[in-house]
């Protein structure tokens, strides 16, 4: 079930960059930022209200709290930077670059987290290194 999530949210992901790239066109990135943000926030507490999950709000840790919070303020620098380039750029440039994300995540996750690091997921870092690098110039 994973993978089917993950590939629908790479499908979702990809319809974002195009929704976006036209959304964009002659309007403040902050601004487009904050809209499609408030639309997320209705779109999340909607789920948590539709499967009665907010009772769990209680038993979060502070830890996961305060990463949680860390969590929400990277995507939102995320966001911000990630309009505004395409807001500059083209969105068959910006978009690979943006997944370098992949790679990025494999090397923090081996960092703090102890995850293995292979020999697949070092020639995997490597072809989306390239690949990247082939579809920008």
């Amino acid at each position: 079930m994973w993978f089917v999530l993950a590939l629908l949210s790479a499908v979702f992901a990809a319809l974002t960059s195009i929704l976006a790239k036209v959304g964009v066109t002659g309007v403040n990135t902050n601004l487009a930022t904050a809209i499609r943000t408030m639309v997320v926030v209705v779109m999340s507490w909607g789920m948590v209200f539709l499967t009665n999950a907010q009772h769990g709000i209680m038993e979060i840790s502070r830890r996961s709290w305060l990463f949680l919070i860390l969590s929400g303020l990277a995507t939102g620098a995320s966001w911000l930077c990630y309009y505004r380039a395409l807001q500059l750029g083209d969105a068959s440039k910006v978009v690979p670059v943006d997944k370098l994300s992949v790679v990025i995540t494999l090397v923090l996750a081996f960092v703090f987290l102890h995850e293995q690091f292979t020999a697949k997921s070092l020639i995997g870092c490597a072809l989306i290194g390239a690949g990247t690098l082939l579809m920008v110039l």
